[in-house]
């Protein structure tokens, strides 16, 4: 599927889930908390801005933000709620006017690019729109494949009343395939997909320096935890031509 279908009208309508899930006090304080930080004074420039999870309650910090977003219709629910500038196009092509402190990523919307070009690409967009030493923040998952043995292809990720969350992984072309089953009391079911190229931090290191940038920190999370062998996801922050 290409993602503008995947990002059409109806998951627009759906994405939002104010208080809970990824709109969780717990989940977007620190968020924003950790960007608002990073930005140092300065804007900051969303790639893959959506409905403006993020970038809403950091501009409410005072944090001039911008957005590329891909989807029309995300851009069309976030202007139920903001008018923050948006520029409509390819986070790995397009351009928005103006430099810009920091550039970040978040919730894995890098991995929904699906080439390893394509991944580079994004990091030397993110590079056009920095000042010298500005910051690119990304927010991925680590794959688990720890998890697979011989002969499965397929990992449940989360399972939970109303929702089971599984991936299956194309390890030799390093795609994965997110399947969200949500149900009910009856019978019927609602699945929806979604494909994606992992990536795993020393490749994500690598693309970085490829596009001008060394490594400054890596987390657990947006609240600073340590990371380590075990963690599921990470929050890596690159600083643009900074000596590895």
């Amino acid at each position: 599927m290409r993602q503008d279908e995947i990002w059409d009208a109806d998951t627009a309508a759906r994405y939002d889930t104010p208080g809970t899930g990824m709109f969780a006090p717990e989940v977007l304080g620190p968020t924003v908390d950790r960007l608002a930080e990073l930005a140092a004074g300065g804007p900051a420039l969303e790639f893959a801005i959506g409905t403006g999870r993020v970038a809403v309650p950091l501009a409410g910090r005072g944090v001039p933000v911008t957005g590329i977003e891909l989807s029309r219709p995300m851009v069309a629910r976030l202007r139920e709620k903001s008018d923050l500038p948006v520029v409509v196009g390819d986070m790995t092509t397009a351009e928005a006017p103006g430099k810009y402190t920091l550039v970040y990523l978040v919730y894995n919307t890098i991995s929904n690019l699906l080439t390893q070009a394509e991944q580079v690409a994004c990091f030397r967009n993110a590079a056009r729109h920095l000042v010298p030493g500005g910051r690119f923040v990304v927010e991925l998952w680590v794959p688990e494949l720890r998890k697979l043995p011989p002969g499965q292809d397929a990992v449940v990720w989360q399972s939970e009343p109303g929702y089971i969350g599984l991936d299956t992984y194309d390890v030799l072309n390093q795609h994965v395939v997110s399947h969200h089953v949500t149900f009910g009391e009856g019978r019927d079911a609602r699945v929806s997909r979604s494909p994606h190229r992992y990536v795993w931090p020393a490749e994500l290191d690598l693309m970085a320096q490829l596009g001008g940038f060394a490594l400054e920190s890596r987390h657990a999370g947006w609240s600073a935890e340590p990371f380590t062998a075990d963690d599921r996801s990470h929050v890596s922050v690159y600083r643009l031509g900074a000596v590895a």
